[in-house]
C-alpha cells in the first residue's frame, strides 16, 4: 500500500516536471550541397499585443522591448507552475507584481533556501538573465523550469508580466 502511493507521488512530481519544461525542438534539416542562393532574411515578427520598452540589454548590447500578446502565450509554459494573478500559488509562486520584488518574499510560501537567501531583487534585467537558465543564476533551486533561451521571448514574458501587473493590480 505504501509503495503505491509512493510510486503515485514520484509519477505525479515527474509529470510535474516536465509540464514545466519547453517543448523539444525539431532537429535541423542537413544541409544541402548544392550552390544555391541564400534565401532573404525574414524581417522580425510583427508586434501582436502592446509593445513595451523594458531596460532589458541583451548580450550584444542592444536595448530589448517586449510584446505582451507573445509573452503571454509564451507564459503558457509557466503557468502550469505559476500564475500572473495576486495571490494565486501554486506550485511555484505568483508572479504577479514580480518586478521589484525580493527573491522568496512572499509570505507563506515555500521556497528553497537557495531562492529564499539568494539576496535577489526582481528587476526586468535581473529576470532577464535568470530566466535563460534559473538553475545557473540559483544553484540549488528547486524550479523544474530549463529556461527560455530566446533573448526576445524571454523580453516577451517579462512585458506581459508587467503589463498583467499594471493592468490587474
Amino acid at each position: 500500500m505504501v509503495r503505491s502511493i509512493l510510486g503515485a507521488v514520484a509519477l505525479a512530481a515527474l509529470v510535474s516536471m516536465a509540464a514545466c519544461s519547453p517543448p523539444a525542438e525539431k532537429a535541423s534539416p542537413p544541409p544541402t550541397t548544392t550552390a544555391e542562393t541564400p534565401a532573404p532574411t525574414p524581417p522580425p515578427a510583427a508586434p501582436v499585443g502592446e509593445v513595451m520598452q523594458l531596460a532589458i540589454t541583451d548580450a550584444s548590447g542592444a536595448q530589448l522591448s517586449g510584446d505582451t500578446e507573445r509573452g503571454r502565450r509564451i507564459f503558457a509554459q509557466c503557468a502550469t507552475c505559476h500564475s500572473p494573478d495576486q495571490g494565486v500559488n501554486r506550485v511555484g509562486p505568483s508572479l504577479h507584481a514580480i518586478v521589484g520584488r525580493r527573491a522568496g518574499s512572499i509570505p507563506g510560501f515555500r521556497y528553497s533556501d537557495a531562492n529564499r537567501n539568494s539576496g535577489i531583487t526582481w528587476t526586468e534585467q535581473e529576470m532577464f538573465t535568470y530566466l535563460e537558465n534559473p538553475r545557473a543564476r540559483i544553484p540549488g533551486t528547486i524550479m523544474a523550469f530549463v529556461g527560455l533561451r530566446n533573448p526576445q521571448q524571454r523580453a516577451d514574458v517579462i512585458a506581459y508580466l508587467k503589463h498583467n501587473a499594471a493592468t490587474n493590480p
